[in-house]
């Protein structure tokens, strides 16, 4: 059953620079030396991050190529999962941190 999100157009990423190939290229540059590359930190902690935030901005072709960059980066499944559930942990952080809107908002009305 076909779904909005095919895997297969992944591999069409740069096909987006159709009509604007410097742009595109800009980016993958500037891609290329903030994920792929040891830096302050190695590749693999770099794919682990991309993992996490994958996760949380639930995107399904990050969350593939980040999945596949971990493993080939030298990351294992026992890792990925804990990066994934310290995403999780921060994403729910920030939901349950925004609960103080609302106990502002009962104070004002004295509830």
């Amino acid at each position: 059953m076909p779904t909005y999100y095919e895997s297969n157009d992944l591999a069409r990423f740069a096909d987006v620079g159709t009509h604007q190939r410097p742009l595109i290229d800009k980016f993958f540059e500037y891609y290329g030396m903030a994920t792929g590359t040891d830096g302050a930190l190695t590749k693999r902690e770099k794919q682990l991050i991309g993992l996490a935030v994958a996760h949380t901005i639930q995107c399904p072709y990050c969350i593939d190529a980040y999945t596949t960059g971990c493993l080939e980066s030298g990351a294992d499944p026992e890792q990925m999962t804990e990066a994934l559930h310290v995403a999780a942990a921060v994403r729910g952080g920030a939901s349950l941190v925004h609960g103080v809107q609302m106990l502002n908002g009962l104070e004002k009305v004295g509830a």
